[in-house]
């Protein structure tokens, strides 16, 4: 280890001397490169392997590193989607003795895809708002924990495919604020119209490219502001209604849980007259499909994920008799005789190409289609032997695949660019 290194990281991984530190990113030699799809960054980015695990390294200042480091870190702690934060690299030295930048080195979201490689052929419109749905929510759990991010973005976020949506996760955290105290409603604007700026541009530059198929860039920008707008009202906005409504309170709620969020505490006044009720959440907090998932089944999957399959459970419960008070009961079942005999049917070779959740549920898409084809009932097994044969062997890998180390590369991985409903799911 050179004298001048600095390495800072919450769990040491000693691995992380083995890397080229005195060589400039640019120039690493590809036997230290990992072969991923890369979004566009001001930065020089690659991806390497550290101990079994692929890592994105960064070249930044110190100071800028640093800080990003310890931003990662707080929005983990406040349980925000965002990558994991692995270590800073300082003092670095070419052999030659010339200042290196310092690097900062996160963990690459396994399953995850910058938007430009979620497609290859075309950005058809449904998917398009999927994204930009999807960065919405998380612009809302941002600015909910007090975070404003200064340069929002589809190329500073990744996606994961949740249950016929999409997940974000935020990447790139170097000019973000954290504001114990919440922010304001100027900064929450701005961050909302830096969004719709840089989507708009970015939808554009893929126009200049060909690879958008029918989509109006700023129909698409502006829906980020009505989906956020919409969510932050439904979240946070005050409700008055009459004593003799007093339902709309649950009402209320079962509209927040619908959307994914807990509500920890709510605010309830009545009015002098007694005749009026005034609610406000107070403490709201995303994940809560997630939450009772983990809490039946100790599956840890994305919001959507999660609610699809809490559907299947319930579904399942009732089919065979379990009473709702035996709902741990019913979960259990679930478990062990309907979702782990699907997940272990998939051919060890095809396992990286979705996640067991997502495999699941669209095994339960792909159950639906042969039925509606065939106007009757199913068996799993045909179900299963069907999908892997005709949807899942014809998927490109998304989580990442440690073959021979490659150079990084900017263009998405191949796929059939023959549109059909399995894109979709």
């Amino acid at each position: 280890m050179p004298d001048s290194l600095r390495i800072t990281a919450a769990e040491f991984d000693p691995q992380l001397l083995t890397l080229p530190w005195a060589t400039r990113l640019e120039d690493w030699p590809a036997q230290w490169i990992v072969k991923l799809p890369k979004g566009i960054s001001r930065h020089v980015v690659r991806f390497s392997e550290l101990s079994g695990q692929v890592v994105a390294v960064k070249e930044t200042t110190a100071e800028m590193a640093q800080r990003e480091y310890e931003m990662l870190g707080a929005l983990a702690r406040l349980d925000v989607p965002c990558v994991r934060r692995v270590a800073v690299i300082a003092g670095r030295q070419a052999p030659d003795g010339a200042p290196l930048p310092a690097a900062l080195v996160t963990a690459h979201l396994k399953f995850s895809l910058p938007y430009r490689a979620l497609f290859t052929h075309a950005l058809r419109p449904d998917t398009a708002t999927r994204l930009v749905d999807a960065l919405a929510l998380l612009l809302v759990r941002l600015h909910n924990v007090g975070f404003y991010w200064g340069d929002v973005s589809l190329s500073n976020t990744l996606f994961r495919r949740d249950a016929g949506a999409f997940a974000a996760y935020l990447v790139d955290a170097e000019t973000g604020e954290l504001h114990e105290n919440g922010l304001t409603d100027g900064q929450r604007a701005h961050d909302l119209d830096l969004a719709r700026t840089n989507i708009a541009g970015e939808i554009l530059d893929l126009a200049a490219s060909g690879r958008v198929e029918g989509v109006d860039p700023v129909a698409v920008a502006d829906g980020i502001v009505s989906a956020y707008r919409g969510l932050w009202r439904a979240l946070h906005e005050q409700e008055t209604f009459s004593a003799s409504e007093a339902w709309r309170i649950t009402e209320r709620v079962r509209h927040l849980n619908a959307l994914g969020f807990d509500i920890d505490e709510m605010s309830i006044e009545t009015e002098e007259s007694g005749t009026r009720v005034s609610i406000q959440p107070k403490v709201v907090d995303a994940g809560h499909h997630t939450r009772r998932l983990i809490r039946l089944t100790g599956l840890d999957v994305e919001e959507n994920q999660a609610r699809r399959l809490l559907n299947d459970l319930d579904e399942f419960r009732v089919r065979t008799g379990r009473p709702e008070e035996e709902e741990e009961l019913a979960a259990h079942e679930w478990l062990t005789q309907a979702f782990e005999p699907v997940v272990r049917a998939i051919p060890f070779e095809l396992r990286t190409k979705l996640e067991p959740a997502e495999v699941y549920h669209q095994v339960l898409e792909h159950r639906w289609f042969l039925q509606e084809q065939r106007g009757a009932s199913v068996p799993v097994a045909e179900v299963l032997t069907s999908y892997i044969r005709d949807v899942l062997s014809h998927r490109r890998d998304e989580a990442t695949i440690m073959g021979p180390l490659t150079e990084a590369i900017t263009a998405p991985n191949a796929v059939s660019p023959e549109p059909d409903w399995r894109d979709l799911v």
